[in-house]
């Protein structure tokens, strides 16, 4: 029986490999398609991901399953929507997180337009999560992957109804140690290949370098650091080279531990303070979709995870007006940081997310 036409996204790691040798198994026309995204430095793969190498990659494992192979030019807007977005959060004292971007603008905006322009009836990408269709809610569902250390929802937490409606996560369902062995079976030259772990347009890892090549010296200038009172206690190297309840690196001694607490861009300045200082009873976050819940008329009870690597919280959640959210903690988190997303569940379930803005300090 003929499932349809799915596009997968092709990074040339084991993953999206595995979801398209599935995805035929499976009776799916299968598309494989790798979005070149970098320019000049492109040269080999490093630990990022989108490189000439993993182009090849991609490209010789569909040469296996015996699927089509395209790789599309997205230079240009990824250039704009993900590499300058880094680049002006960092301007504006915020810590971006640019996999976010390149998931909502790149994957899930250009490729899937392009998907469907294509004929296709979805995209499948090798994200570790699952989506469902809900009867009783009438809603797509956004939920954890079986493999709960490797679950990646909350990258994912922007996507629309619509673009669940079209989204097809296979190895939400496999545990890692699966997938490899599956790629094995499936005969896949990438079975044993190294997951990428950098950001794939900063080479070597060193995103300072990278801002101080691209914003140029008089961008990145040294400046204060000072106390919560506003005195001048040290010089930081540039506001771009800190983030909020960085403890190690400041190369300042006055008598006690002191972490970062505030950037202030503006004046150039990086606050410092106590450890006390770097929890946060709270948070405002900006641009707030909604996932496996419509919009909630009045607060709700939401387990909130304000980085990749956090564990869930407790909290309570208030929708606010332009879709801002405000949420209280039942326990103080630390270094709540603008510009990272936060992001909300129940259970397995992704309720949505948002933008931090800003942290609610301790009264």
């Amino acid at each position: 029986m003929d499932k349809g036409t799915v596009v997968v996204a092709m990074s040339g790691g084991v993953d999206s490999s595995v979801t398209a040798a599935l995805l035929k198994e499976r009776g799916y026309d299968v598309i494989g398609i790798t979005m070149r995204l970098r320019g000049g430095e492109e040269t080999s793969s490093g630990r990022g991901c989108c490189s000439v190498d993993d182009v090849s990659d991609a490209r010789r494992v569909c040469q296996t399953l015996g699927i089509p192979f395209y790789a599309v030019n997205y230079r240009e807007a990824f250039e704009k929507r993900v590499i300058q977005y880094f680049e002006d959060e960092y301007k504006r004292g915020r810590t971006p997180n640019p996999c976010i971007a390149c998931n909502m603008f790149m994957k899930y905006d250009l490729l899937l337009e392009q998907a469907l322009d294509l004929g296709a009836d979805y995209l499948a990408t090798g994200h570790y999560a699952r989506v469902l269709y809900d009867e009783s809610r009438g809603r797509y569902v956004l939920r954890k992957a079986e493999d709960r250390r490797k679950d990646q929802t909350y990258v994912l937490y922007h996507l629309t109804q619509e673009q669940l409606a079209r989204t097809l996560f296979p190895l939400g369902e496999y545990e890692k140690s699966e997938v490899r062995e599956m790629a094995r079976e499936f005969g896949l030259r990438v079975a044993n290949k190294a997951e990428s772990q950098d950001i794939c347009f900063v080479p070597n890892g060193d995103y300072g370098e990278f801002l101080r090549r691209r914003m140029g010296d008089s961008a990145v200038a040294p400046g204060d650091f000072v106390d919560t009172e506003g005195h001048v206690v040290g010089r930081h190297e540039g506001v771009p080279f800190y983030t909020i309840g960085q403890r190690k690196g400041l190369g300042v001694a006055v008598g006690h531990p002191v972490y970062v607490v505030d950037i202030q861009p503006e004046r150039n300045r990086v606050v410092l303070g106590s450890r006390e200082r770097v929890f946060a009873k709270g948070l405002v976050a900006s641009k707030a979709n909604w996932v496996s819940l419509p919009r909630p008329d009045g607060p709700i009870r939401v387990n909130a995870k304000i980085r990749y690597g956090a564990p869930e919280a407790a909290a309570t959640l208030y929708p606010e007006e332009e879709g801002r959210v405000r949420v209280e903690f039942d326990e103080p988190q630390r270094a709540v940081t603008p510009g990272q997303a936060v992001v909300f569940y129940r259970g397995e379930d992704v309720v949505g997310g948002g933008t931090i803005e800003k942290s609610l300090a301790l009264a």
